[in-house]
């Protein structure tokens, strides 16, 4: 059911979105003359590798220095089309395609780069080399989901992980469709890039559950 419910939802999105598709890439060009899309290795369901597609939403060059870490706050990597895709989540649009295909899911775990730096310390570390990250290859990985939607953005990755872990051991049909619902209002306030609270009231009695529920895992 989750499947069908993922292919039909995708195919309708790709259809409808097609006008944005057209406009964010011919701001991407105009900007900087660069790529509209971006490529890059993720870890999906059992540790498969695929590729996830984006709009680019920094310049060329991004990774040339640093290697691949986590996007900081206020990075000057981000270029101006890049600040407005991201605070929507709208650089994301492309992963539809990856959702009709089967690599990734509406809702589910955030898929993963093989091996990434992170911001609190910039020392690069497999995600294999995690201990919770083996029950959560069992799902497919999501486009929103427990994590992207309520953990704070600059938590350590294992503490998203205890997100990750609540969802697969909670999820349902119905808490696919709120989780989706709350993204879109994610999106239209335009506060996907806010580091701590995205929500006041709203969904609050379930985002206070999961965190008194995440303090055992």
């Amino acid at each position: 059911m989750k499947r069908s419910f993922d292919f039909l939802l995708a195919l309708i999105g790709l259809f409808i979105s097609l006008p944005l598709w057209l406009l964010f890439g011919l701001a991407i060009c105009l900007e900087d003359k660069g790529p509209i899309f971006y490529l890059q290795e993720r870890v999906g369901k059992n540790g498969q590798i695929f590729k996830n597609i984006k709009f680019r939403s920094m310049v060329g060059d991004a990774e040339k220095n640093s290697g691949p870490v986590q996007a900081p706050e206020h990075d000057l990597r981000v270029t101006r089309v890049g600040k407005m895709l991201r605070v929507t989540a709208l650089d994301e649009l492309p992963q539809l395609w990856n959702i009709l295909k089967g690599e990734m899911s509406f809702v589910g775990p955030r898929a993963l780069r093989p091996e990434e730096k992170e911001v609190e310390d910039n020392i690069p570390r497999s995600i294999f080399d995690y201990p919770d990250f083996k029950e959560r290859i069992k799902v497919t990985p999501g486009l929103t989901g427990v994590a992207q939607v309520f953990a704070p953005r600059d938590v350590s990755r294992q503490k998203k992980f205890k997100y990750d872990l609540w969802y697969i051991r909670n999820q349902s049909l119905s808490l696919d469709i709120y989780l989706i619902m709350l993204s879109f209002l994610v999106t239209f306030k335009a506060k996907w890039e806010i580091r701590k609270e995205r929500f006041s009231y709203l969904a609050n009695g379930l985002k206070q559950k999961i965190e008194n529920d995440i303090t055992g895992l």
